[in-house]
């Protein structure tokens, strides 16, 4: 037919992310089911808020006023609704390419493993931020908007950048924990049985080694009770029995385990032996 010149627009490299971000984004959103998951996650910043904004203007309501422990324990709340919003949004992102056999088509064009990995966690990131940092951070300015003072806010400025490290090392990992997951199966609901395993499983193994043992040491097995530890020290709440390092040492090896996982299952072509 001859050789016809491309006469689109050329998009700069390197930018590939964003078209697979925007759409699992589109996908997602497009989901009644999964906009009531999201408005649900918000019930508690609701309950929270009325709370302050009780305490801020009756003075018989004075016990109800928030803390810096407050904050600590709403995430602790959000973290069901983070296990949810993960499982439901994150458990086919890379299961369901590996079902239509779509990696091969992503990555021939100009789109690195890199890129789509990177897409495929922004998709899941945001949404996480969405019910965790964003609910808390709101909380953080209707006190200070409630109360007509930015004096709690003066009192406890550590809780802005407390909020953030907490929020972005969990969202971080449970990301791309499931995301090393989901690449291991092309079954989405699979993928969600062994995302709901691992973390139940985890925990009931701390509970038995607790019991036996009669130590809390064991928590680092458990990702959930090793969340429990950083945001204590982060939160400035009094050290439970594990050690902070081993807390640490802990999430960095499922990182580093999740991200190694992602490097071997994401390619372009299946080798059949």
């Amino acid at each position: 037919q001859g050789y016809r010149r491309y006469g689109g627009r050329r998009e700069l490299h390197g930018r590939a992310w964003w078209v697979i971000a925007r759409a699992g984004l589109l996908e997602r959103v497009r989901e009644r089911r999964f906009l009531a998951l999201l408005l649900f996650a918000w019930s508690p910043f609701i309950v929270r808020a009325v709370q302050i904004y009780v305490s801020a203007n009756f003075i018989q309501a004075s016990f109800l006023a928030p803390s810096a422990g407050t904050f600590r324990e709403f995430l602790d709340q959000q973290s069901l609704f983070l296990f949810f919003v993960t499982l439901y949004a994150g458990s086919g992102l890379i299961a369901d390419d590996r079902r239509a056999n779509a990696l091969q088509i992503y990555l021939s064009k100009p789109l690195t493993r890199v890129e789509y990995v990177a897409g495929k966690l922004l998709t899941l990131t945001i949404f996480l931020t969405a019910v965790t940092w964003v609910p808390a951070m709101l909380l953080l300015l209707l006190q200070v908007m409630f109360a007509g003072s930015t004096a709690f806010l003066r009192d406890n400025l550590f809780l802005v950048p407390a909020i953030t490290v907490f929020c972005s090392i969990q969202i971080l990992v449970s990301s791309l924990a499931m995301l090393a997951l989901s690449s291991l199966s092309k079954s989405r609901r699979f993928v969600a049985i062994m995302y709901a395993g691992v973390i139940f499983f985890a925990g009931a193994m701390y509970q038995v080694l607790r019991a036996i043992t009669g130590s809390t040491a064991w928590a680092w097995i458990s990702p959930e009770d090793t969340f429990d530890v950083l945001a204590d020290a982060i939160f400035r709440v009094p050290a439970g029995a594990v050690p902070l390092p081993a807390a640490i040492l802990a999430v960095a090896a499922l990182t580093a385990g999740s991200a190694f996982i992602l490097e071997r299952r994401v390619r372009a072509v299946d080798i059949v032996t």
